[in-house]
């Protein structure tokens, strides 16, 4: 008996060593990635210069054209995530920020991404390569129910997020496989799906007093960075469409362009321009904030 808890114990131990070991590796490696996405480009940049930086999930990522407003001289970055939430886009500015980024403008896509407070599952893992090297990441995560686990457990994190950040990924990086997530200045055009469904229904669809977007609001104010947040268009085949109203309502500050463009041919599905739209809508907001 004794031998066998002997056994036992060694063989924990090993398996205890081999997960620290593992977590060094793995995270030694997403130290040295800045070409594969926007998060990891982030995290392992230096102090850059951007007169306007756009934060959102894939209607942002999708709606707003960064060459347009590269054209009129200013220079700009598209850090909207498609799947991303509030919760990733707030993390991001602030690593932005603690990286001694100067930011003139940040334009917010704040719509339909205020009616949750959750992270999104897929696009946060990205952050966690780095939770014990980031203060300000472990803090952004301190809250959620499996932070524990991911931060005191070694390799936890890479085995429970396998998908984004395990071993294929991990081979990615190392072969420096290239992405199309940091081309175009990171807008990432779409074009017309004719098998797209043109339909949506934001019926149930409630906005909060959102932590994150009050976050940004607040990360904006102390770093004299001015702040626009837009509601950006959906076809008009959506029932509910008085949810936009009902964010202006709760956020007079959010400007509403959900009917800038309407005509379905200028949509790839029906919550996301193509990428004609997306110039026309693009081309809207720059004379309307950025006239000089």
């Amino acid at each position: 008996m004794k031998q066998f808890l002997i056994f036992i114990g060694k063989t924990l131990l090993i398996l205890l060593l081999l997960a620290v070991i593992l977590d060094v590796l793995y995270t030694s490696v997403y130290l040295q990635s800045s070409t594969r996405g926007k998060i990891e480009q982030v995290y392992n940049s230096k102090s850059q210069k951007f007169d306007v930086v756009i934060l959102g999930s894939s209607r942002a990522n999708n709606h707003f054209v960064t060459p347009l407003f590269e054209q009129k001289g200013l220079r700009a970055f598209n850090y909207g995530m498609s799947g991303g939430h509030l919760f990733e886009a707030s993390l991001l500015l602030k690593l932005m920020i603690e990286r001694k980024y100067v930011i003139k403008n940040v334009v917010l896509e704040a719509d339909l991404n205020l009616s949750n407070e959750k992270r999104d599952e897929g696009v946060s893992s990205h952050f966690l390569p780095f939770l014990h090297q980031s203060q300000t990441i472990a803090n952004h995560f301190s809250n959620e129910t499996d932070f524990a686990s991911m931060y005191y457990v070694p390799f936890y994190r890479y085995v429970a997020f396998d998908a984004k950040i395990g071993f294929r990924e991990l081979f990615n990086v190392v072969q420096q496989k290239p992405t199309t997530l940091l081309d175009n200045s990171g807008y990432y055009p779409l074009y017309k799906n004719p098998k797209a469904n043109m339909k949506n229904d934001l019926t149930n669809l409630k906005p909060l007093q959102n932590k994150y977007f009050e976050e940004i609001k607040q990360l904006c104010k102390e770093n004299n960075i001015n702040f626009i947040a837009i509601m950006t268009p959906m076809c008009s085949n959506t029932k509910g469409m008085n949810y936009f109203e009902k964010v202006k309502k709760l956020y007079p500050e959010i400007h509403n362009y959900e009917n800038v463009v309407i005509v379905d041919q200028y949509f790839s599905s029906c919550g996301h321009l193509n990428d004609a739209g997306a110039r026309k809508f693009t081309s809207v907001i720059i004379k309307d904030f950025f006239k000089q």
